[in-house]
Protein backbone atom coordinates (compact mmCIF):
# COMPACT_ATOMS: atom_id res chain seq x y z
CA UNK A 1 0.00 0.00 0.00
CA UNK A 2 1.00 3.66 -0.71
CA UNK A 3 -0.17 4.97 2.51
CA UNK A 4 -1.10 3.40 6.24
CA UNK A 5 -3.95 5.64 6.49
CA UNK A 6 -6.15 8.25 3.33
CA UNK A 7 -8.05 10.58 4.64
CA UNK A 8 -10.93 12.23 3.12
CA UNK A 9 -11.70 15.30 3.56
CA UNK A 10 -9.53 18.58 5.36
CA UNK A 11 -11.80 19.95 7.51
CA UNK A 12 -11.24 20.10 11.98
CA UNK A 13 -11.59 15.96 11.93
CA UNK A 14 -9.71 15.42 9.01
CA UNK A 15 -6.84 17.54 9.20
CA UNK A 16 -6.34 16.78 13.12
CA UNK A 17 -6.64 13.17 12.59
CA UNK A 18 -3.88 13.04 10.08
CA UNK A 19 -1.71 15.32 11.64
CA UNK A 20 -2.10 12.95 14.63
CA UNK A 21 -1.69 9.78 12.25
CA UNK A 22 1.48 11.27 11.05
CA UNK A 23 2.60 11.83 14.76
CA UNK A 24 2.55 8.20 15.41
CA UNK A 25 4.64 7.38 12.46
CA UNK A 26 1.92 6.30 9.97
CA UNK A 27 2.50 7.31 6.36
CA UNK A 28 -0.33 9.99 5.47
CA UNK A 29 -2.45 10.90 2.85
CA UNK A 30 -5.18 13.98 2.80
CA UNK A 31 -7.68 14.54 0.01
CA UNK A 32 -9.89 17.51 -0.47
CA UNK A 33 -12.47 18.50 -2.73
CA UNK A 34 -11.81 22.07 -2.95
CA UNK A 35 -9.07 24.64 -3.35
CA UNK A 36 -8.22 25.41 0.33
CA UNK A 37 -8.23 23.10 3.63
CA UNK A 38 -10.14 23.61 6.20
CA UNK A 39 -13.66 22.09 5.59
CA UNK A 40 -16.42 24.28 6.30
CA UNK A 41 -15.74 24.79 9.75
CA UNK A 42 -12.62 27.08 8.49
CA UNK A 43 -13.85 28.37 5.17
CA UNK A 44 -17.26 29.04 5.91
CA UNK A 45 -18.47 27.95 9.55
CA UNK A 46 -16.79 28.32 12.44
CA UNK A 47 -13.87 30.73 11.85
CA UNK A 48 -15.93 33.24 9.53
CA UNK A 49 -18.91 33.53 11.72
CA UNK A 50 -16.38 34.22 14.45
CA UNK A 51 -14.84 36.95 12.46
CA UNK A 52 -18.02 38.40 12.00
CA UNK A 53 -19.66 37.93 15.19
CA UNK A 54 -16.32 40.17 16.63
CA UNK A 55 -16.39 42.59 14.18
CA UNK A 56 -20.46 43.46 14.63
CA UNK A 57 -19.83 43.22 18.68
CA UNK A 58 -17.60 45.82 17.94
CA UNK A 59 -19.87 47.96 15.83
CA UNK A 60 -22.56 47.71 18.49
CA UNK A 61 -20.18 48.56 21.84
CA UNK A 62 -18.88 51.81 19.93
CA UNK A 63 -22.69 52.37 19.08
CA UNK A 64 -24.71 51.44 22.32
CA UNK A 65 -22.01 51.41 25.29
CA UNK A 66 -18.84 53.20 24.58
CA UNK A 67 -20.52 56.81 25.82
CA UNK A 68 -21.22 55.32 28.82
CA UNK A 69 -17.69 54.14 29.21
CA UNK A 70 -17.00 57.59 29.00
CA UNK A 71 -15.98 57.32 24.99
CA UNK A 72 -17.65 60.22 22.48
CA UNK A 73 -17.72 59.21 18.90
CA UNK A 74 -19.39 60.18 15.93
CA UNK A 75 -20.52 59.57 12.44
CA UNK A 76 -20.07 56.01 13.06
CA UNK A 77 -20.69 53.87 10.30
CA UNK A 78 -20.32 50.16 8.94
CA UNK A 79 -18.06 49.89 6.28
CA UNK A 80 -19.35 46.15 5.23
CA UNK A 81 -17.32 45.53 2.46
CA UNK A 82 -13.85 45.81 4.75
CA UNK A 83 -15.50 43.69 7.42
CA UNK A 84 -16.16 41.02 4.81
CA UNK A 85 -12.50 41.63 3.73
CA UNK A 86 -11.18 41.12 7.40
CA UNK A 87 -12.98 37.98 7.55
CA UNK A 88 -11.67 36.71 4.55
CA UNK A 89 -8.01 37.59 5.64
CA UNK A 90 -8.47 35.41 8.78
CA UNK A 91 -10.06 32.24 6.77
CA UNK A 92 -6.67 32.57 4.68
CA UNK A 93 -4.58 32.36 7.46
CA UNK A 94 -6.09 29.67 8.66
CA UNK A 95 -6.14 28.09 5.49
CA UNK A 96 -2.76 28.89 5.18
CA UNK A 97 -1.74 27.47 8.34
CA UNK A 98 -3.19 24.15 7.56
CA UNK A 99 -0.91 23.84 4.46
CA UNK A 100 1.78 24.67 6.54
CA UNK A 101 0.93 21.89 9.13
CA UNK A 102 0.72 19.20 6.34
CA UNK A 103 4.39 19.94 4.96
CA UNK A 104 5.75 20.04 8.61
CA UNK A 105 4.20 16.91 9.64
CA UNK A 106 4.97 15.00 5.93
CA UNK A 107 1.45 14.79 4.73
CA UNK A 108 0.78 14.22 1.16
CA UNK A 109 -2.17 16.41 0.08
CA UNK A 110 -4.48 15.63 -2.88
CA UNK A 111 -7.02 18.20 -4.41
CA UNK A 112 -9.59 16.44 -5.82
CA UNK A 113 -13.15 14.23 -4.98
CA UNK A 114 -11.95 10.64 -3.11
CA UNK A 115 -13.92 7.87 -4.11
CA UNK A 116 -13.88 4.29 -3.14
CA UNK A 117 -12.99 1.83 -5.71
CA UNK A 118 -12.65 -0.89 -3.09
CA UNK A 119 -11.74 -0.43 0.68
CA UNK A 120 -7.88 0.61 -0.04
CA UNK A 121 -8.12 2.24 -2.83
CA UNK A 122 -9.03 5.26 -3.45
CA UNK A 123 -9.89 7.42 -7.01
CA UNK A 124 -9.13 11.14 -7.25
CA UNK A 125 -11.15 12.79 -9.62
CA UNK A 126 -9.32 16.52 -10.09
CA UNK A 127 -11.00 19.59 -11.34
CA UNK A 128 -10.12 19.28 -14.38
CA UNK A 129 -11.57 15.87 -15.13
CA UNK A 130 -8.56 13.97 -14.55
CA UNK A 131 -8.06 11.08 -12.34
CA UNK A 132 -5.50 9.30 -10.40
CA UNK A 133 -5.99 6.84 -7.52
CA UNK A 134 -3.98 5.89 -4.46
CA UNK A 135 -3.85 3.07 -2.14
CA UNK A 136 -4.08 2.65 1.81
CA UNK A 137 -4.31 0.13 4.89
CA UNK A 138 -6.75 2.12 6.36
CA UNK A 139 -8.74 5.07 5.65
CA UNK A 140 -10.79 7.60 7.72
CA UNK A 141 -13.83 9.79 6.13
CA UNK A 142 -13.91 13.17 7.24
CA UNK A 143 -16.33 14.52 4.45
CA UNK A 144 -18.10 16.70 6.86
CA UNK A 145 -21.92 18.18 6.29
CA UNK A 146 -23.73 20.88 4.30
CA UNK A 147 -26.65 22.88 4.91
CA UNK A 148 -30.05 21.18 5.45
CA UNK A 149 -32.64 22.26 2.96
CA UNK A 150 -36.48 22.01 3.07
CA UNK A 151 -38.05 20.59 0.09
CA UNK A 152 -40.40 22.94 -0.40
CA UNK A 153 -38.22 26.18 -0.26
CA UNK A 154 -35.52 26.27 -2.82
CA UNK A 155 -32.69 28.35 -2.20
CA UNK A 156 -31.56 30.49 -4.83
CA UNK A 157 -28.13 31.26 -3.03
CA UNK A 158 -28.66 35.47 -3.73
CA UNK A 159 -32.27 36.02 -1.33
CA UNK A 160 -33.34 32.58 0.02
CA UNK A 161 -29.98 31.64 0.82
CA UNK A 162 -27.83 29.24 3.99
CA UNK A 163 -25.00 30.27 6.29
CA UNK A 164 -22.68 30.22 3.36
CA UNK A 165 -23.94 33.08 1.40
CA UNK A 166 -24.89 34.71 4.79
CA UNK A 167 -21.05 35.03 4.94
CA UNK A 168 -20.80 37.52 2.04
CA UNK A 169 -23.40 39.92 1.82
CA UNK A 170 -21.99 43.13 1.04
CA UNK A 171 -24.84 45.67 3.03
CA UNK A 172 -26.33 45.73 5.82
CA UNK A 173 -29.58 44.58 5.60
CA UNK A 174 -32.77 46.78 6.74
CA UNK A 175 -34.66 43.78 7.24
CA UNK A 176 -33.94 39.46 7.63
CA UNK A 177 -35.51 36.35 8.59
CA UNK A 178 -34.34 33.70 9.89
CA UNK A 179 -35.20 30.31 9.49
CA UNK A 180 -34.20 28.55 12.67
CA UNK A 181 -33.89 29.23 16.19
CA UNK A 182 -30.28 26.66 16.71
CA UNK A 183 -26.96 27.81 16.72
CA UNK A 184 -25.85 28.95 13.25
CA UNK A 185 -29.21 30.64 12.92
CA UNK A 186 -29.31 32.86 16.01
CA UNK A 187 -25.16 33.45 15.38
CA UNK A 188 -25.91 34.71 11.84
CA UNK A 189 -28.78 36.88 12.68
CA UNK A 190 -27.23 38.54 15.83
CA UNK A 191 -24.26 39.62 13.23
CA UNK A 192 -26.64 41.61 11.11
CA UNK A 193 -28.58 42.77 14.56
CA UNK A 194 -25.92 44.46 15.75
CA UNK A 195 -25.25 46.04 12.47
CA UNK A 196 -28.85 47.76 12.78
CA UNK A 197 -30.68 45.02 10.98
CA UNK A 198 -33.98 44.00 12.10
CA UNK A 199 -33.77 40.52 12.58
CA UNK A 200 -36.81 37.91 13.08
CA UNK A 201 -36.09 34.28 14.00
CA UNK A 202 -38.73 31.68 13.40
CA UNK A 203 -38.57 28.50 15.02
CA UNK A 204 -41.05 25.51 15.13
CA UNK A 205 -40.41 24.71 18.31
CA UNK A 206 -41.20 26.58 21.90
CA UNK A 207 -37.77 27.09 22.51
CA UNK A 208 -34.76 28.30 20.69
CA UNK A 209 -31.20 26.28 20.87
CA UNK A 210 -33.27 23.83 21.72
CA UNK A 211 -31.09 20.88 22.73
CA UNK A 212 -29.66 22.60 25.78
CA UNK A 213 -30.94 23.34 28.87
CA UNK A 214 -33.97 25.21 28.86
CA UNK A 215 -33.25 27.42 31.03
CA UNK A 216 -30.30 28.82 28.82
CA UNK A 217 -32.92 29.21 25.54
CA UNK A 218 -35.23 31.28 27.81
CA UNK A 219 -32.65 34.02 29.12
CA UNK A 220 -31.10 33.81 25.34
CA UNK A 221 -34.44 34.91 23.42
CA UNK A 222 -35.13 37.15 26.48
CA UNK A 223 -31.76 39.40 26.35
CA UNK A 224 -31.75 38.94 22.29
CA UNK A 225 -35.19 40.72 22.01
CA UNK A 226 -33.88 43.30 24.89
CA UNK A 227 -30.45 44.15 23.24
CA UNK A 228 -31.16 43.69 19.67
CA UNK A 229 -34.64 43.67 18.82
CA UNK A 230 -34.57 40.58 17.30
CA UNK A 231 -38.22 39.37 17.31
CA UNK A 232 -39.08 35.76 17.83
CA UNK A 233 -41.68 33.69 15.84
CA UNK A 234 -41.90 30.59 18.26
CA UNK A 235 -44.52 27.23 17.40
CA UNK A 236 -44.44 29.10 13.68
CA UNK A 237 -44.04 26.20 10.91
CA UNK A 238 -42.80 27.45 7.73
CA UNK A 239 -44.34 26.75 4.85
CA UNK A 240 -42.70 28.52 1.77
CA UNK A 241 -40.48 31.60 0.54
CA UNK A 242 -40.44 33.56 -2.33
CA UNK A 243 -38.14 35.89 -4.08
CA UNK A 244 -39.17 38.74 -6.02
CA UNK A 245 -36.47 41.54 -6.88
CA UNK A 246 -34.74 42.49 -3.85
CA UNK A 247 -37.45 41.17 -1.52
CA UNK A 248 -38.55 38.10 0.15
CA UNK A 249 -41.83 37.10 1.43
CA UNK A 250 -41.64 34.15 4.30
CA UNK A 251 -45.26 32.80 5.02
CA UNK A 252 -45.63 30.34 8.08
CA UNK A 253 -48.17 29.13 10.15
CA UNK A 254 -48.78 30.01 13.77
CA UNK A 255 -49.75 26.96 16.52
CA UNK A 256 -53.75 28.00 15.78
CA UNK A 257 -52.94 27.17 11.85
CA UNK A 258 -53.40 30.88 11.24
CA UNK A 259 -50.90 32.58 8.06
CA UNK A 260 -48.25 34.54 9.09
CA UNK A 261 -46.47 36.41 6.48
CA UNK A 262 -42.86 38.36 7.05
CA UNK A 263 -41.42 40.14 4.41
CA UNK A 264 -37.18 40.93 4.47
CA UNK A 265 -34.52 41.67 2.49
CA UNK A 266 -32.84 38.26 2.81
CA UNK A 267 -34.15 34.51 4.38
CA UNK A 268 -31.46 32.75 5.85
CA UNK A 269 -31.99 29.22 6.04
CA UNK A 270 -30.60 27.50 9.08
CA UNK A 271 -32.49 24.58 10.25
CA UNK A 272 -29.40 21.98 10.66
CA UNK A 273 -26.92 20.28 8.64
CA UNK A 274 -27.02 16.76 7.04
CA UNK A 275 -24.35 14.37 6.53
CA UNK A 276 -22.18 14.82 2.63
CA UNK A 277 -21.47 11.48 1.43
CA UNK A 278 -21.90 12.29 -2.35
CA UNK A 279 -19.58 11.01 -4.53
CA UNK A 280 -18.13 9.46 -2.33
CA UNK A 281 -18.40 5.78 -3.95
CA UNK A 282 -19.46 4.05 -0.38
CA UNK A 283 -22.00 1.92 -2.25
CA UNK A 284 -18.77 0.34 -3.81
CA UNK A 285 -17.77 -0.60 -0.58
CA UNK A 286 -21.21 -2.02 0.94
CA UNK A 287 -21.62 1.35 3.25
CA UNK A 288 -25.28 2.25 3.64
CA UNK A 289 -26.19 5.82 5.14
CA UNK A 290 -28.45 6.05 7.54
CA UNK A 291 -32.11 7.48 6.38
CA UNK A 292 -32.15 9.85 8.87
CA UNK A 293 -29.58 12.74 8.41
CA UNK A 294 -27.52 10.42 6.05
CA UNK A 295 -25.43 9.46 7.98
CA UNK A 296 -22.44 6.81 8.12
CA UNK A 297 -23.08 3.59 11.22
CA UNK A 298 -20.19 3.34 12.88
CA UNK A 299 -19.07 1.23 15.76
CA UNK A 300 -17.79 2.09 19.28
CA UNK A 301 -14.34 2.13 17.66
CA UNK A 302 -15.61 4.55 15.10
CA UNK A 303 -14.86 1.91 11.89
CA UNK A 304 -17.64 0.71 9.45
CA UNK A 305 -19.45 -2.17 8.48
CA UNK A 306 -15.55 -2.16 6.21
CA UNK A 307 -12.70 -3.11 8.24
CA UNK A 308 -10.43 -0.56 8.11
CA UNK A 309 -12.11 1.86 7.17
CA UNK A 310 -13.22 4.78 9.49
CA UNK A 311 -15.80 7.37 9.67
CA UNK A 312 -15.63 10.66 11.76
CA UNK A 313 -17.17 14.28 12.94
CA UNK A 314 -20.40 15.69 10.99
CA UNK A 315 -20.78 12.23 9.06
CA UNK A 316 -21.58 10.45 11.78
CA UNK A 317 -23.42 10.29 14.85
CA UNK A 318 -23.58 13.02 17.15
CA UNK A 319 -23.25 16.82 18.02
CA UNK A 320 -22.10 18.53 14.50
CA UNK A 321 -18.89 20.54 16.29
CA UNK A 322 -15.94 20.85 14.83
CA UNK A 323 -13.94 19.91 18.67
CA UNK A 324 -15.81 16.61 18.51
CA UNK A 325 -15.04 16.01 15.30
CA UNK A 326 -11.04 17.25 16.35
CA UNK A 327 -10.95 14.54 19.28
CA UNK A 328 -12.51 11.42 17.13
CA UNK A 329 -9.64 12.46 14.72
CA UNK A 330 -7.38 11.68 17.19
CA UNK A 331 -9.38 8.59 18.50
CA UNK A 332 -8.92 6.81 15.51
CA UNK A 333 -5.40 7.58 15.00
CA UNK A 334 -4.19 6.04 18.04
CA UNK A 335 -6.29 3.45 17.94
CA UNK A 336 -4.92 2.73 14.49
CA UNK A 337 -1.30 3.09 16.52
CA UNK A 338 -2.28 0.24 18.88
CA UNK A 339 -2.99 2.67 21.63
CA UNK A 340 -6.33 2.61 23.75
CA UNK A 341 -8.18 6.11 23.87
CA UNK A 342 -11.36 7.10 25.09
CA UNK A 343 -13.67 10.33 24.41
CA UNK A 344 -16.73 10.97 26.41
CA UNK A 345 -19.42 12.30 24.43
CA UNK A 346 -21.53 13.73 27.91
CA UNK A 347 -18.28 15.92 28.57
CA UNK A 348 -18.05 17.36 24.51
CA UNK A 349 -19.08 20.98 25.67
CA UNK A 350 -21.93 22.63 23.32
CA UNK A 351 -21.30 26.71 22.68
CA UNK A 352 -23.31 29.79 21.14
CA UNK A 353 -21.43 32.50 20.33
CA UNK A 354 -24.28 35.00 20.46
CA UNK A 355 -23.59 37.99 23.19
CA UNK A 356 -24.07 37.13 25.48
CA UNK A 357 -22.23 34.01 25.07
CA UNK A 358 -24.28 30.16 25.92
CA UNK A 359 -22.33 27.49 26.78
CA UNK A 360 -22.92 23.65 28.20
CA UNK A 361 -21.52 20.35 29.31
CA UNK A 362 -23.35 16.91 30.95
CA UNK A 363 -26.52 17.00 31.42
CA UNK A 364 -29.62 19.06 31.15
CA UNK A 365 -31.79 19.48 34.39
CA UNK A 366 -34.49 18.29 32.01
CA UNK A 367 -32.40 15.26 31.25
CA UNK A 368 -31.84 14.47 34.70
CA UNK A 369 -35.59 14.52 35.73
CA UNK A 370 -36.96 12.19 32.82
CA UNK A 371 -33.73 10.00 33.88
CA UNK A 372 -34.96 10.18 37.42
CA UNK A 373 -31.81 11.15 38.85
CA UNK A 374 -31.91 12.69 42.19
CA UNK A 375 -30.09 15.99 41.66
CA UNK A 376 -29.69 19.43 43.20
CA UNK A 377 -29.27 22.68 41.82
CA UNK A 378 -27.33 25.65 42.10
CA UNK A 379 -27.41 29.29 39.94
CA UNK A 380 -25.54 32.94 40.19
CA UNK A 381 -26.26 35.32 38.14
CA UNK A 382 -23.66 37.53 36.70
CA UNK A 383 -25.57 40.71 37.64
CA UNK A 384 -24.32 39.77 40.98
CA UNK A 385 -20.83 39.37 39.63
CA UNK A 386 -18.01 42.27 40.18
CA UNK A 387 -16.41 41.56 36.72
CA UNK A 388 -19.57 41.33 35.06
CA UNK A 389 -20.52 45.04 36.32
CA UNK A 390 -16.92 46.74 35.49
CA UNK A 391 -17.53 45.38 31.98
CA UNK A 392 -21.67 46.12 32.08
CA UNK A 393 -22.34 42.18 31.32
CA UNK A 394 -24.57 41.38 33.96
CA UNK A 395 -26.88 39.99 31.52
CA UNK A 396 -26.98 35.63 32.20
CA UNK A 397 -25.73 32.75 35.21
CA UNK A 398 -24.17 30.09 35.94
CA UNK A 399 -25.82 26.72 36.83
CA UNK A 400 -24.21 23.80 38.50
CA UNK A 401 -25.86 20.35 39.01
CA UNK A 402 -24.60 17.84 41.22
CA UNK A 403 -25.65 14.35 42.37
CA UNK A 404 -28.01 15.03 45.17
CA UNK A 405 -25.98 11.68 47.30
CA UNK A 406 -22.81 12.28 45.84
CA UNK A 407 -22.14 15.61 44.92
CA UNK A 408 -20.60 14.87 41.90
CA UNK A 409 -21.06 17.91 38.76
CA UNK A 410 -23.54 16.16 36.56
CA UNK A 411 -23.92 19.24 34.46
CA UNK A 412 -23.24 22.85 34.13
CA UNK A 413 -24.84 25.45 32.11
CA UNK A 414 -24.19 28.65 31.44
CA UNK A 415 -25.11 32.06 29.49
CA UNK A 416 -22.85 35.34 30.37
CA UNK A 417 -19.62 36.97 29.13
CA UNK A 418 -16.55 34.55 27.87
CA UNK A 419 -18.71 31.25 28.52
CA UNK A 420 -17.61 29.67 25.46
CA UNK A 421 -14.06 30.00 27.68
CA UNK A 422 -15.55 29.50 30.99
CA UNK A 423 -16.80 26.20 29.90
CA UNK A 424 -13.19 24.18 29.89
CA UNK A 425 -13.16 24.65 33.86
CA UNK A 426 -16.49 22.55 34.26
CA UNK A 427 -14.98 20.85 31.64
CA UNK A 428 -12.51 19.51 33.38
CA UNK A 429 -14.02 19.27 36.58
CA UNK A 430 -16.27 16.47 35.31
CA UNK A 431 -13.44 14.39 33.22
CA UNK A 432 -12.21 14.21 36.69
CA UNK A 433 -15.46 13.44 38.37
CA UNK A 434 -15.29 16.49 40.80
CA UNK A 435 -17.98 17.22 42.86
CA UNK A 436 -19.63 20.33 43.60
CA UNK A 437 -17.98 20.89 46.60
CA UNK A 438 -14.69 20.96 44.84
CA UNK A 439 -15.19 23.76 42.83
CA UNK A 440 -16.71 25.40 45.57
CA UNK A 441 -12.82 25.44 47.57
CA UNK A 442 -10.93 25.95 44.44
CA UNK A 443 -9.69 29.66 44.58
CA UNK A 444 -10.77 31.63 41.67
CA UNK A 445 -8.98 34.93 40.91
CA UNK A 446 -10.93 37.86 41.71
CA UNK A 447 -12.42 40.07 39.85
CA UNK A 448 -13.12 37.38 37.29
CA UNK A 449 -16.34 36.15 35.61
CA UNK A 450 -15.03 32.26 36.82
CA UNK A 451 -16.02 33.31 40.59
CA UNK A 452 -19.70 32.80 39.14
CA UNK A 453 -18.78 29.20 38.60
CA UNK A 454 -17.58 29.10 42.30
CA UNK A 455 -20.64 30.89 43.58
CA UNK A 456 -23.17 28.75 41.39
CA UNK A 457 -21.20 25.45 43.00
CA UNK A 458 -21.90 26.91 46.82
CA UNK A 459 -24.82 27.76 45.52
CA UNK A 460 -25.80 23.59 44.95
CA UNK A 461 -24.19 22.62 48.20
CA UNK A 462 -25.94 23.94 51.00
CA UNK A 463 -27.29 26.80 49.25
CA UNK A 464 -24.00 29.46 50.44
CA UNK A 465 -23.15 31.69 47.54
CA UNK A 466 -22.12 34.46 49.12
CA UNK A 467 -22.60 37.21 47.14
CA UNK A 468 -26.07 36.40 46.53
Amino acid sequence: MQYDVVVIGSGPGGYVGAIRCAQLGLKTAVIEKYKTFGGTCLNVGCIPSKALLDSSEHFHNAAHTFQTHGINLKDLKVDMPQMIARKDDVVAQNTAGIQYLFKKNKIDSFQGLGSFVDKNTIKITKEDGTTETITAKNVIIASGSKPTALPFLPIDKKRIITSTEALNIKEVPKEMVVIGGGVIGLELGSVYARLGTKVSVVEFMPAIIGTMDAGLGKELQRVLKKSLGMEFYMGHKVTGATAKGKRVTVTADNAKGEQVKLEADYCIVAVGRTAYTEGLGLENIGIKTEERGNKIPVNAHLETAVPGVYAIGDVIKGAMLAHKAEDEGVYVAETLAGQKPHINYNLIPGVVYTWPEVASVGFTEEQLKEQGTAYKAGSFPFKASGRAKASMDTDGFVKVLADAKTDEILGVHMIGPRAADMIAEAVVAMEFRASAEDIARICHAHPTYTEAIKEAAMAATDNRAIHM
